[in-house]
């Protein structure tokens, strides 16, 4: 499914003209909130619940450069879920080309945030990526 859809910008380049490894890392940030929103683990619930969400393990492959003004895109699929934790991948696209930039496979865990332990994810996760 698609997470995350937008441009690169010229201030989000590196001294080596191409897009700083934070930004990659921002714009796969901002697409694993929208994956987790589709899968029922909204600002709302996390709000309402006391809940959360954290990476735990993230491993970033580089494969082509994103260069000032290429639209990329942001494509994200669950791989794996257990009691307290989801594994998953996001890989970004040059719009343009169609081209793989990079990927980003990350574990997260569900948190009680008044606790600060893991908990059990709810069963509504497992139903809404079963019907994806």
């Amino acid at each position: 499914m698609e997470t995350y859809r937008g441009v690169v910008y010229p201030n989000q380049l590196d001294h080596m003209g191409h897009m700083n490894v934070q930004w990659y890392t921002s714009k796969f940030d901002e697409g694993t909130w929208h994956l987790f929103s589709s899968l029922g683990i909204t600002s709302g619930y996390i709000r309402e619940n006391n809940k959360g969400m954290a990476a735990v393990e993230q491993l970033i492959k580089y494969k082509l450069e994103a260069m000032a003004g290429d639209l990329i895109v942001i494509k994200s699929k669950v791989l794996e879920v257990k009691n307290k934790s989801i594994r998953f991948i996001h890989t970004m696209y040059n719009v343009e080309t169609g081209d793989e930039l990079a990927t980003s496979e990350l574990v997260a865990v569900h948190l009680d945030r008044v606790l600060r332990k893991t908990c059990n994810l709810p069963d509504f996760v497992k139903k809404n990526i079963d019907d994806e």
